[in-house]
């Protein structure tokens, strides 16, 4: 049974990795683009694997960065996203 569960953490941490480099690829993109508003969507998926893994504060302030350049557009769904989920970072 400790052989299973060490299997099953190893397969759900190279999942994380390979989560993380496609959401960083993503945001670099975006970036590359000026693509705000798909950068603020990359940023989102990426807090939100980050959070899972225990690093909140990482992603508050990766979100927060990206969050705060915007400076119209709050009643969108996906800034409204962003601040639900800085909340709960």
């Amino acid at each position: 049974e400790l052989g299973l569960r060490h299997k099953e953490k190893t397969k759900r941490e190279e999942g994380f990795r390979e989560a993380e480099i496609c959401f960083q690829q993503a945001l670099d993109i975006a970036r590359h683009q000026q693509a705000k508003s798909l950068e603020l969507r990359a940023t989102m998926s990426l807090s939100r694997l980050w959070q899972q893994q225990g690093r909140g504060k990482e992603a508050c302030a990766l979100l927060s960065e990206i969050y705060n350049r915007f400076t119209e557009g709050w009643d969108t769904a996906d800034l409204q996203e962003a601040r639900a989920l800085l909340h709960r970072l």
